[in-house]
């Protein structure tokens, strides 16, 4: 997968804005990607708030994941709304995203 910054902010309406993507360093990802089930998505945020999100990215720890990336992924688009680091180890990045279907 491939990951960029600044992507897709959102404006005061809550409407998707294009931006102008940046590559993160480094700019690909090797991770898994599931759709999101409401068991997942309790399981991982552990009770927390969070917006909707239709996908689980997993993969090794990276830095740069926050939710102002968009992960580019055979042609789609997610766009990460929450980020989990496990026990704050820095060993595995969990985004939770949203795919915007054009």
């Amino acid at each position: 997968m491939t990951l960029q910054s600044g992507g897709a902010p959102t404006n005061v309406s809550g409407d998707y804005v294009p931006g102008t993507p940046t590559p993160l360093d480094p700019a690909t990802w090797w991770c898994s990607i599931k759709p999101a089930t409401q068991r997942d998505l309790e399981r991982v945020t552990a009770g927390t708030a969070l917006t909707v999100a239709s996908h689980i990215v997993e993969g090794d720890y990276h830095p740069q994941i926050t939710t102002s990336t968009q992960i580019l992924f055979k042609g789609r688009t997610l766009y990460v709304n929450g980020v989990v680091n496990p026990e704050e180890r820095n060993i595995t990045t969990i985004a939770l995203c949203s795919e915007v279907v054009p």
